[in-house]
């Protein structure tokens, strides 16, 4: 298990502190395919044509297609424990267990979450991780957490994907920061586009504050799992 991050310091040439993090963090889209993840997005092909629906834990398609559209958030914690130590279930079986948590409510229109204080209290118990709900997570405070060798889920818009566009409003979908430079966070974004803006996708820190609803979660190592 590695959860030390490689990080290193140096000096600019204006005197400032220039900060290198890289935690090494295993991979895992929203969908079963990640290559896929940008036809199922654009609306080319529909969810439920994936090839690898069952590897999601589902029981058919549709079941597949209606959960994957909402698990960014399960996602973002199978890279974690992967990352701590631990093995993943599947996402469905992850948010079968999240919801019975509370951490996702079901309703006539679709899906509450992800509620971080049950979410948080769920995978401390679940798994042994730490995980500190952060309602107000400052953007200069990021690289200090990823520092510590812990991860950060934040609540960015989902257009994230695409650094440069200018999202309508901040928040409603949850990336994995996993990395930081002086320039950028580095993030693993469950629906980001293979090749550009899936895993350690650099997004400049003066774009993030446009995307960036200031909250998160931060998880970090613990006991193994009882």
């Amino acid at each position: 298990m590695d959860d030390v991050a490689s990080t290193t310091m140096a000096s600019d040439r204006a005197g400032h502190d220039a900060v290198h993090i890289m935690n090494p963090v295993p991979y895992h889209a929203q969908w079963a395919s990640p290559q896929l993840v940008e036809d199922i997005v654009t609306g080319r092909i529909s969810a439920r044509e994936d090839p690898a629906w069952a590897a999601y834990g589902a029981e058919s398609p549709e079941e597949y297609e209606w959960w994957s559209w909402r698990l960014c958030g399960m996602a973002c914690l199978r890279m974690a424990l992967e990352h701590f130590g631990h093995t993943a279930p599947s996402a469905m079986e992850l948010a079968a267990e999240c919801t019975a948590a509370g951490g996702y409510v079901k309703h006539d229109e679709g899906l509450h979450g992800l509620v971080y204080a049950p979410f948080a209290s769920w995978v401390e118990e679940r798994f042994g991780l730490t995980a500190e709900v952060r309602p107000r997570l400052a953007v200069d405070e990021i690289p200090s957490v990823l520092a510590r060798g812990q991860l950060a889920m934040v609540s960015v818009h989902p257009s994230i994907r695409r650094p440069q566009s200018t999202p309508p409003q901040p928040g409603g979908h949850l990336v994995l920061a996993v990395g930081a430079t002086a320039d950028s966070l580095v993030i693993h974004n469950p629906s980001g586009f293979a090749g550009s803006s899936q895993q350690y996708a650099q997004v400049p820190w003066a774009r993030f504050v446009d995307f960036y609803a200031g909250r998160g979660v931060v998880l970090g190592a613990g006991p193994v799992s009882r």
